[in-house]
């Protein structure tokens, strides 16, 4: 089964609530695609900054070895590493870039296909009823912990685990 993450769009000013057609879901593990044609997945996937910044990584890789005298199958094999990175790291490139503009990573599922995926989904995100309507608000804070007073009566909490008791001569 394959695991994909969730990412909602920002909301559209003229509508309050999400918009399930436009939730992207990014599978996790290897990109074959992102390996064998890596401007091209980019592109596909309109990350621009992530492709200028690949572009202009191998430019400065292949002059700094140029430099240095490497053989043109010296360059091949690190360019065959270079491409192996990108499809290993194809989904977190493309998460980033989805955070970059605006998506909010809202769950993780599992399926056997992406279509199985989007089906368990949206059948447990339609099915709560926050899912809706506070879908996009953020949670809410957890109460404050009240900081622990020296006043008379106070108890101060035992420590757990390896560490000895608070207060006991050492």
């Amino acid at each position: 089964m394959a695991v994909y993450t969730v990412h909602q769009p920002p909301l559209r000013h003229a509508d309050p609530l999400p918009d399930a057609e436009r939730i992207v879901f990014v599978r996790d593990g290897f990109s074959f695609w992102a390996f064998l044609f890596a401007p091209l997945w980019m592109l596909w996937h309109r990350m621009w900054l992530v492709l200028l910044g690949y572009a202009v990584g191998l430019a400065a890789i292949d002059a700094a070895l140029l430099l240095l005298g490497a053989s043109r199958a010296a360059l091949s094999v690190i360019g065959l590493f270079i491409s192996l990175l990108v499809g290993l790291e194809a989904s977190t490139l493309r998460r980033l870039s989805l955070r970059r503009r605006g998506f909010r990573n809202v769950g993780v599922v599992s399926g056997a296909d992406r279509e199985d995926a989007e089906r368990r989904f949206f059948g447990t995100w339609l099915a709560d009823p926050r899912s809706s309507s506070t879908a996009a608000a953020p949670p809410a804070a957890p109460p404050p912990i009240p900081a622990a007073s020296s006043a008379h009566g106070s108890h101060t909490p035992e420590v757990i685990g390896l560490f000895p008791q608070p207060g006991a001569p050492r």
